[in-house]
């Protein structure tokens, strides 16, 4: 199927569903009860999305915040709200029926809000060619709608482009842990359900660091459904565009805390835990991102670490046998693969079947931050419990 076609059969799909009032199948989580009190009905009724990108702490007062495909303007009047009357929202379309219903109760909301004016303008144009200038824009947001696009790695692009150095996204999608085939791709029906048009995970997220993103990470995540064996999530990421360094010559060090006993961030650094590494600037900036802060100790002498010291961090399996219970882990953190204490290797948005002990570990607070957590099993797993290793190692 043609792009244009791809991209006509969807904008007719969200123009019949405002029309008529169709419920779109995705996961949402708005606090519909809020959202009343200063949005009309007509809005909140034709509000389709897989995650509150502009309901989470993400969207800070006085800000210029992008909403690519805002549709009726959910999202858009909620950034309204939170940047508050200093701030400003742009909400970009391409479809002229959801455009025409947020433009006219943008005046409405500003009223509501207790604005003197709108502090919304609403744009048509497409996620991958934005009619927004270059580096003017403090926060993008999106919800569920750069799936739909065909060329997604140009969407990212964009969205590099009109982010202001320093400046960061929050945008929900569906992805996979698959890639979709082609019988998918090809079904006109299934890309207005946010199925046929998802990327795998690690193609998702290795198109925005391939844009120029940094610290690119989950926020949240949540299975959403799978067809013929292909499991779709619902996942809310954040990255930043990191400000250019001077000088790439000061240097500093860095050592990794845990609970990984072993990273690789998105330059290309292996850090082993507890072992100071000399680091130069670009490293720095990356590794102080909010993050990885947590993850490493920064500072201008080299500090070794060793596992009697209070900042050392690891979180090792029950000695036990373990059960198979189909529980598939994706690494979806700032960091491009990791290691954990039983040796496990995780990739970036690639599944790991993990059995129950991996389970429990992964769920600790230190990890679970940095982990969508899934099952592939259609049914009960009726398993006995076993040991990996006569150690009783895990996996």
């Amino acid at each position: 199927m043609a792009i244009d076609d791809i991209t006509q059969k969807v904008s007719d799909r969200y123009a019949r569903a405002a029309a008529t009032g169709e419920q779109m199948c995705c996961p949402t989580g708005y606090d519909f009860a809020d959202l009343k009190s200063f949005v009309p009905e007509e809005v909140l009724t034709i509000s389709y999305g897989c995650g509150t990108p502009a309901g989470l702490n993400t969207v800070r007062p006085g800000e210029t915040v992008l909403d690519i495909g805002s549709g009726g303007g959910i999202d858009c009047f909620e950034a309204a709200r939170r940047v508050g009357p200093t701030g400003r929202v742009i909400g970009i379309d391409m479809t002229d029926t959801m455009l025409e219903i947020a433009r006219r109760n943008a005046p409405i909301v500003a009223g509501n809000l207790g604005y003197a004016t709108s502090n919304i303008e609403f744009r048509k144009g497409m996620a991958d060619a934005m009619p927004v200038e270059d580096a003017s824009v403090d926060l993008i947001i999106s919800n569920c709608v750069i799936n739909l696009a065909p060329d997604k790695r140009k969407v990212f692009r964009e969205m590099y482009r009109v982010i202001k150095p320093g400046g960061r996204f929050t945008i929900s999608d569906i992805v996979s842990d698959q890639v979709v085939p082609q019988y998918l791709v090809h079904d006109a029906a299934k890309w207005g359900d946010c199925l046929s048009g998802a990327l795998q995970v690690q193609d998702y997220i290795g198109g925005m660091v391939d844009a120029g993103f940094r610290a690119v990470h989950q926020i949240k995540s949540t299975p959403w459904q799978s067809i013929d064996g292909i499991h779709f999530l619902s996942v809310t990421l954040t990255g930043y565009k990191l400000p250019a360094i001077a000088d790439e010559q000061v240097s500093s060090y860095a050592t990794l805390r845990g609970p990984f006993s072993s990273v690789t961030d998105e330059l290309g650094q292996r850090y082993e835990r507890g072992v100071p590494h000399r680091i130069d600037g670009p490293s720095a900036q990356l590794l102080q991102s909010e993050p990885l802060r947590s993850l490493f100790l920064l500072g201008p002498a080299p500090v070794t670490l060793t596992d009697s010291d209070p900042r050392w961090c690891a979180i090792h399996p029950e000695q036990k046998p373990c059960v198979w219970q189909g529980t598939y882990a994706i690494l979806t953190g700032p960091i491009i693969s990791a290691e954990d204490d039983d040796h496990h290797q995780y990739y970036r948005g690639v599944p790991l079947e993990i059995c129950s002990k991996t389970l429990q570990v992964l769920t600790q607070e230190a990890y679970r931050p940095h982990f969508t957590i899934y099952q592939r099993a259609s049914a009960g797993v009726d398993g006995e419990a076993v040991s990996c290793s006569p150690e009783g190692n895990c996996c």
